[in-house]
């Protein structure tokens, strides 16, 4: 059975039991890996090594940026 399969199963059980709706296939992968990330992140500070990702070039731009010369 394929994941569109089931969720049209799925779908059709929660109407007919009155529930709501699953999510659709795919709906929160970003979220799912940005959480991956994070926890990745986490897992690297705890042991000790430098975390990567946006936070640490966001921090990176800010802490060497050049001073805008006015002319």
């Amino acid at each position: 059975m394929s994941i569109t399969q089931q969720y049209l199963l799925d779908t059709y059980r929660a109407r007919r039991l009155g529930e709501p709706a699953p999510p659709a296939p795919g709906a929160h992968d970003w979220q799912v890996v940005r959480e991956w990330r994070d926890h990745r992140d986490f897992r690297a500070v705890l042991a000790g090594r430098p975390a990567r990702g946006r936070l640490r070039q966001a921090l990176g731009r800010r802490l060497h940026a050049r001073p805008r010369s006015t002319g």
